[in-house]
């Protein structure tokens, strides 16, 4: 017979272990360090220009940034503020380096799946490391209380406060205490005493904490994060009991308020990675989203349970559409949900399967376009990212070799490339209708 004590007995000897790990996983101070990148690198795979000139620009121009020579001289290595200032700086047949942003806030994309395993995280933390090194600044979204978002960009000691938990929660105080201040409220009835907010929040202060106070900054100097934690699993049971509190909260539009008060110019693209589930978290997810990119393994299971997942996704904001039955409050919020794009991606493929090229085409005659054309390739160092809690674009070819790192990243930048030119059309066509 077990019960909870003995449940956290096992956590604790697993926290022991888990600390040895990430020594073996990051740095022996327990805090993930970004890498720095070869001239080969920046030139060719970052900035798209030719090595020779590469070098030929930075012998020519002393304020660029030289970055730091090998003893041997032959090599160069650059920081990711290096990178960064390299962009700016450097000008490819008069065009500028710099990606394409359209106006306006940041574009929200929700990597989503509730088959776990899909590859949700995997898709967003190399999403976000390739919309970094192509000079966008990201900012994620860890919704999922397994947090290996979080922990892949090297958060590892984080309260459920400063978590999507403390943001629902923030907004439930806000809500509440605009609906009792609001006269109306007070004249129909509805409005809600401040003492039916939990002591357990108020006491907290989450009301009193600023925007920021969510946002962490990560190893990438570009990339800001709101992490996630074990603990935060507990909104799912909390949320339910705060709309029974609160039955006029819009408990789904929680994060889209909040970030909606993020400066536009803050980031240039917002990547939610959500948990393996249909819950409060993840419809926060899903209705601040702008566009929802899908994951799914190249298995008949795995696409039988995409199918269930994007039938009870539809169900769900059928609901909200309609309110449940008219008992939720819309006020302010614009239903029903509408989404810019929707796209699938095919993860973990390997195109010598005859099964996964069987499923791939599968899922093509049922989602047409609507399906990435370059699947995410299992290789070698694709297993390797996920056991040491790195993407590729972390990890440092000269650790394997130099082709299986590239044929990783090739398959990561093909589908990550698709990813960019999906999401500027729908940004483009976000601004002109709200322009």
């Amino acid at each position: 017979m077990l019960t909870h004590a003995d449940l956290r007995e096992m956590q604790n000897k697993s926290l022991k272990m888990q600390s040895w790990i990430r020594q073996q996983t990051f740095s022996p101070e327990n805090v993930k360090s970004l890498r720095r990148f070869s001239s080969w690198e920046v030139s060719e795979l970052i900035l798209g220009m030719n090595q020779s000139t590469f070098r030929g620009r930075l012998a020519s121009d002393p304020t660029l940034p030289a970055g730091m020579v090998e003893p041997d001289g032959r090599q160069r290595w650059f920081t990711l503020e290096e990178v960064n200032m390299l962009r700016r700086k450097l000008k490819v047949k008069g065009k500028s380096l710099m990606p394409p942003r359209p106006k306006g806030r940041a574009f929200r994309t929700a990597v989503a799946n509730f088959k776990g395993g899909a590859g949700k995280s995997t898709v967003a933390l190399h999403f976000a490391h390739a919309a970094a090194l192509d000079g966008y600044r990201v900012l994620c979204v860890d919704f999922d209380p397994q947090a290996t978002l979080s922990h892949s960009m090297g958060l590892t000691d984080v309260s459920e406060e400063q978590t999507v938990w403390g943001i629902m929660a923030r907004d439930l105080v806000k809500q509440t205490e605009a609906a009792n201040a609001a006269p109306v409220a007070a004249a129909s009835g509805t409005a809600l005493p401040r003492r039916s907010i939990p002591s357990s929040i108020t006491d907290m202060g989450l009301q009193d904490l600023r925007i920021a106070d969510f946002i962490q900054p990560t190893a990438w100097p570009t990339i800001d994060i709101i992490p996630s934690c074990a603990n935060a699993a507990f909104v799912e049971f909390a949320s339910a009991q705060y709309r029974h509190l609160n039955p006029e909260w819009s408990f789904f539009a929680a994060v889209s308020r909040y970030l909606d008060q993020l400066p536009d110019d803050g980031w240039d693209l917002i990547i939610f990675d959500c948990p393996p589930a249909i819950g409060y978290q993840s419809m926060n997810a899903v209705f601040a989203a702008d566009m929802l990119y899908i994951p799914s393994g190249p298995g008949y299971w795995e696409y039988d349970s995409t199918t269930s997942f994007i039938g009870q996704l539809s169900e769900a904001l059928e609901d909200l559409a309609h309110g449940f039955g008219k008992t939720l409050s819309a006020d302010k919020v614009s239903l029903p949900k509408v989404f810019e794009d929707v796209r699938f991606l095919l993860t973990r493929y390997e195109p010598g399967n005859d099964l996964h090229r069987a499923m791939f085409d599968a899922f093509g005659k049922v989602f047409g376009d609507k399906l990435a054309e370059h699947p995410v390739e299992m290789t070698r160092a694709v297993e390797q990212s996920g056991r040491f809690l790195a993407s590729v674009y972390e990890m440092d070819y000269r650790d394997m070799t130099r082709e299986t790192w590239r044929r990783a990243r090739t398959s990561f930048d093909q589908a990550y490339g698709e990813f960019r030119g999906t999401m500027l059309t729908a940004w483009d066509n976000m601004n002109d209708r709200q322009s």
